[in-house]
């Protein structure tokens, strides 16, 4: 059995947790201190207090609308705070975090007590897909770490830290609370999978180096923004429903994570396009395009915004939108394709 499709939950003949894979992958950074797991536990750390909460969803007065927006103009759900005050409370103590970014906070947290030590920089969303948590459906926290070029030190503008393109992540990932709870992590050496065991509290490596199939007969794209949609991937969409090889099948939950999951094991292409109302995109770039285009280029498949490759763009803002373009090689390439021509065709 290859490395690639290991199920179950053995590896090289033993029980493998997510701290001690960690602790392997640091073999492949040789200034790798140990630091880094020890900022990696804190995530994990975090996850499983969210996920006890989310399994009680139905049975405390933790679901719900807090009847106020967040910087997005969305609606903040009670388990999204939860969630946010979690992360925070499990980062800023680790001693080497300095700057936390959150969906859920208009501006980065600087954790001060960390002074020179605070070399990392950590950009999470707590609870993408938290509206589904009324009907059950799959949500998750998608989280990205960066190396702060500062080295760690006190600066008056943190945002310098946090602005930079996706290439620079030391590390990204993120955790499904479904059926089981699921992390999904790379530092550049692949993508591995754990299963939350309930018994133990232990993260069980049940999959490594995951790869995404080359292509895939599965889109995913909120088709009721069809018509808001640019000509070209209007044109697009119209020839995928029309294709017999592959013959095309529509899935799409509205849970990002969710959908990229679905997209990871089973290929096909999830598309996020700018719209009328929203030029700019509706996915933010830093902390929920960014993981996920690196995630899914250690798996071998492509991340656009259309125009270019997502870990290369240069942010501007924190909360940054950008459309997206992501899955399987072939599906994601035919996609630019039509975006091209249409671009040729100065439309």
């Amino acid at each position: 059995m290859t490395s690639e499709h290991t199920s179950g939950l053995f590896h090289e003949n033993h029980l493998v947790t997510l701290q001690q894979h960690i602790m392997e992958q640091q073999a492949y950074h040789p200034t790798a201190t140990g630091e880094f797991s020890w900022l990696l536990s804190g995530i994990t750390q975090a996850s499983k207090i969210i996920a006890a909460k989310v399994r009680r969803a139905g049975l405390q007065d933790i679901i719900g609308s807090l009847g106020k927006e967040n910087i997005q103009g969305e609606d903040v759900q009670k388990l999204d705070v939860f969630a946010n005050d979690c992360l925070i409370q499990s980062l800023a103590y680790r001693g080497n975090v300095g700057i936390l970014a959150s969906e859920e906070n208009d501006e980065p947290v600087v954790i001060h007590d960390s002074g020179p030590q605070g070399r990392y920089a950590v950009l999470f969303d707590p609870l993408d897909g938290s509206s589904n948590i009324d009907v059950n459906v799959s949500i998750g926290t998608i989280f990205s770490v960066l190396e702060r070029p500062s080295g760690g030190f006190s600066r008056n503008d943190p945002l310098a830290d946090l602005l930079q393109p996706g290439v620079r992540q030391r590390a990204a990932g993120y955790v499904i609370y479904g059926p089981s709870t699921l992390f999904v992590y790379t530092t550049g050496q692949g993508v591995h999978f754990f299963t939350l065991d309930p018994g133990t509290g232990a993260y069980i490596l049940y999959r490594e180096r995951v790869t995404i199939p080359e292509s895939g007969d599965i889109y995913s794209v909120n088709e009721s923004n069809f018509t808001e949609f640019p000509r070209a991937v209007q044109e697009y969409l119209r020839h995928i429903k029309t294709s017999e090889e592959p013959s095309y099948n529509s899935r799409y939950v509205g849970s990002f994570v969710a959908d990229f999951h679905r997209t990871l094991l089973k290929g096909g292409i999830f598309l996020y396009p700018q719209t009328r109302k929203a030029p700019g995109g509706k996915l933010r770039l830093l902390y929920e395009c960014n993981p996920m285009a690196f995630l899914v280029e250690q798996a071998g498949g492509m991340a656009t915004d259309g125009r270019q490759r997502i870990l290369e763009i240069q942010p501007k803002t924190l909360h940054e939108r950008t459309p997206l373009f992501i899955g399987s090689p072939t599906q994601v390439k035919e996609a630019m394709a039509f975006v091209e021509k249409d671009s040729g065709e100065g439309a």
